[in-house]
Order: structure tokens, then sequence, then C-alpha cells
């Protein structure tokens, strides 16, 4: 199974990437890496027989692999078309989960944006959020406060005690 899934996997990047990358990986898998588009693609041997777990994923900065976002298991018996077109639709969602989220406007009486409202939210986000947000421009807590002064007295005591007060 591993010879044809390594032939498998070299027709499988000729037609997703120019350039690309093809070798096994310790668990007795392929991988397909696509450094100019930062994604991977794992082929493995899945639960039944003929068939092969497609795993997508990106590349970090520095060249390491962040874990698959998305798989699906495909028949080997499938044309490099139908798997090519699988692996297309799970790099896709690696994609749509790579976006950086920009935070919203604040709430502070600036426009919400062309042809929005400001009580008009995204979809799929709760009004109650599980972590509060951060007000951008917050000056040092009242906790970093006392810290700064308790520092500042025991500096105070450490000079007064070696006499440089002059007492």
């Amino acid at each position: 199974m591993s010879g044809q899934l390594r032939d498998t996997a070299s027709e499988l990047a000729a037609v997703l990437w120019r350039e690309h990358t093809v070798y096994r990986d310790r668990a007795g898998g392929v991988v397909i890496r696509g450094e100019h588009v930062r994604r991977w693609i794992s082929l493995a041997p899945a639960g039944g027989r003929g068939e092969i777990l497609v795993r997508a994923g990106r590349i970090l900065d520095g060249g390491t692999t962040a874990p698959a976002r998305s798989e699906a298991v495909v028949p080997l018996a499938a044309g490099t078309g139908e798997l090519a077109a699988a692996c297309r639709r799970l790099l896709a969602e690696a994609a749509v989960d790579a976006v950086p989220r920009v935070p919203g406007p604040s709430r502070t009486g600036r426009s919400a944006g062309p042809g929005r409202t400001r009580t008009a939210r995204r979809p799929g986000r709760s009004t109650d959020s599980a972590t509060p947000r951060r007000r951008r421009g917050s000056h040092t807590s009242f906790g970093s406060f006392v810290v700064l002064v308790c520092v500042a007295g025991v500096v105070a005591l450490y000079l007064h005690s070696a006499g440089v007060f002059g007492g």
C-alpha cells in the first residue's frame, strides 16, 4: 500500500502545485508540502481497505507544520481528479481557519463602517463573549500601581538602612 500511496501522492502533488516536496512521514504516510502556498497535505492508510485518510494543514513561520485543520477519508480507487478536488476543499477549509480575525470597531462612538448599523453583529458571534475584550489604550491598572509603590518602598527602605539619606 505504501508504494501505491507514494505514487498517488506524486501524481496529486503535480496536479495541485508546481512547487512541492513529497516525503514519507514517521507514521508510514506520505506528506506533500507546498512551501510557496504555506500548506501541507498528508495521505495515510485509513481503517478501511482501499481508503486513505487525507489531512490538510498550514506551514507556520520557520517551516514547522501546524496540526491538521481538516481531514477526510477518500477511496484510493478514486481518480487523481477526485482526490485533488477533495484536497482542494480541505485546503480551502484550512485557509479559512488561517485568516486572522480583525477586531471590530469599539462602541465608543466610532462609525460602524459602510453599510452596517451599529447594532449589526457578525454571524456566528454571540453577544456574550467568553473572554472580555481588552480596552485599547488602557492605563496602568490599580494592581500594577500597588506593585510599583511597594517596590519603591522597599528600595527606599534599603537606601535608608544603608545610610544614603544621612541619618
